[in-house]
């Protein structure tokens, strides 16, 4: 799915209603029907609706939904936040059939002292202001914000919380901004969405569709996308009855420490189990007995340390290389780490330790091999790329170094993002928040190197495994809770992951 900025959601909408033709007020019709579907199968009829409108079609779209709430029996009152005195021409539409169709009682917010008594058992709906919005709320509109986060009831937005910016929220002001439980967005997500410190005001948020025009949305660019399982599954390559395991590569994994081994054997198994067709550990000589016994279908590399790698033999025999999880910081590392870089043009992920150890060698970055993945939490990317404020700043930072350094640069997160050296940007939409967890970074090294290996290219194995990895999550979630997850739970439903993605999601 594509994510427009709000500019452009403008502009499909006018196409739409110029090419398909249909009116703005037939549109906004739509929107509404699809508003009053999915409360209907949310709530029922005994609590009180409370329209809280404001003067623009955000406003317009609230007294259609409260018409038609109406119309199926359902308790809606109008309160219209007068900002301006001025309203918009599909708005007045909207409020005439209001008047005309229905007995809704229609109230107005002139002074914050008019604003309404609302109990716990209300649920309230939010449509003050829409997407266009440019400047922060203020004035009436702000107190009336203000008030209603501190209601007790369920908050619904439709399309944005009102105050929301739909990209970029530094200059905003937050209290000024709706706190909602549920935002009802229309055609596709906002980029603010995406964004963790906004999730306060989104709370839960659902995609409903308003039919607008096809092909303005295929031919309308932008450098944005949200993960959904039909292009995962067209990207997946199809098994031959004939093909063997020398088909789907051979990786070379180079992960764990004395006293963290298991990021070498949580790695290798999650590569396993995606499909790779063999898996070498390359590890110091303490970790021996504990690779062998714990994962027998991995191949071990020693090295010559006891109990960190210091040097790595060629890497001729492998398809691609996995390096970083678990394997410290020390200057003989670091060195290995170094000479593999300038030596291999193999296909290549480094996570958690290699990011450090780029982190204390930023000069080392400009060396980094072309399309090489990077996997950084949030810290880890700040020690490579410095620190930002917020997340909207930070995912531009992200993508001015994937281009720069010709990397592909996958931020984790709960939308984990991966941004390609073309400056593109895609939002992930599995995963939960029990996968914040020991061991769950180490496995979609392993996801994305047994991808890598398999003949991926970097971009599509950077795709495939990050939405593979939190669909792996989200299936174990489903049978147990979140506090339980460990990262094995996480391996043991990558099978799981992989038959629902090719089963239809």
């Amino acid at each position: 799915m594509k994510i427009f900025t709000t500019r452009q959601i403008k502009e499909l909408d006018e196409y739409t209603i110029l090419n398909e033709p249909v009116t703005s007020a037939d549109l906004m019709e739509r929107a509404a029907d699809q508003l009053l579907r999915w409360y209907i199968k949310n709530f029922d009829r005994s609590r009180r609706v409370i329209i809280i409108a404001g003067p623009g079609n955000n406003g317009g779209d609230g007294l259609a939904l409260a018409r038609l709430l109406s119309v199926n029996r359902f308790n809606a009152e109008v309160f219209f936040v007068n900002v301006s005195g001025n309203t918009s021409d599909d708005w007045k539409h909207n409020f005439q059939r209001l008047e005309n169709e229905t007995k809704v009682l229609f109230n107005t917010i002139e002074r914050i002292e008019h604003f309404p008594l609302i109990s716990s058992d209300d649920v309230v709906v939010d449509a003050i202001f829409g997407s266009g919005l440019s400047h922060p709320a203020e004035g009436l509109a702000g107190q009336v914000i203000n008030k209603l986060n501190h209601a007790e009831s369920v908050i619904i937005s439709i399309d944005i919380p009102s105050g929301l910016f739909g990209e970029d929220n530094s200059s905003n002001k937050p209290d000024n901004i709706i706190q909602a439980d549920f935002t009802l967005s229309f055609e596709f997500p906002k980029l603010a969405f995406m964004f963790a410190e906004n999730s306060i005001y989104t709370g839960e948020w659902h995609i409903l569709p308003i039919g607008l025009s096809p092909n303005a949305i295929r031919n309308t660019m932008t450098t944005y996308s949200f993960l959904e399982n039909g292009y995962i599954f067209s990207l997946l390559k199809k098994r031959e009855k004939f093909d063997h395991k020398g088909k789907f590569g051979h990786g070379l994994l180079i992960a764990g420490s004395y006293g963290k081994m298991g990021a070498s054997v949580l790695g290798a198994r999650a590569a396993l189990k995606t499909g790779i067709g063999l898996v070498s550990c390359h590890i110091p000589r303490s970790g021996y007995q504990i690779i062998q016994m714990a994962v027998p279908e991995a191949m071990a590399q020693i090295d010559d340390n006891e109990t960190h790698t210091s040097d790595i033999e060629t890497v001729d025999p492998f398809d691609a290389i996995g390096i970083g999880p678990g394997i410290g910081t020390d200057p003989d590392t670091q060195k290995a780490f170094h000479d593999l870089m300038a030596d291999s043009s193999k296909p290549m992920i480094i996570d958690a330790d290699g990011i450090n150890i780029l982190g204390l060698n930023k000069q080392w970055l400009d060396e980094l091999p072309h399309e090489t993945i990077l996997t950084p939490h949030i810290r880890e990317f700040e020690r490579i790329a410095g620190k930002t404020e917020e997340s909207f700043a930070r995912m531009q930072k992200q993508v001015e170094f994937a281009v720069k350094y010709d990397c592909i640069v996958i931020l984790k997160g709960a939308h984990t993002s991966i941004a390609t050296p073309e400056g593109k940007v895609f939002f992930n939409s599995t995963g939960n928040p029990g996968m914040a967890t020991a061991g769950s970074g180490d496995v979609l090294t392993g996801i994305i190197l047994s991808l890598l290996a398999q003949g991926y290219s970097p971009d599509n194995a950077s795709i495939i495994g990050v939405y593979l990895h939190g669909l792996a999550g989200d299936i174990a979630a489903a049978k147990s809770c979140y506090e339980s997850i460990i990262a094995t739970d996480i391996i043991d439903n990558i099978g799981n992951a992989f038959l629902k993605i090719r089963n239809g999601g």
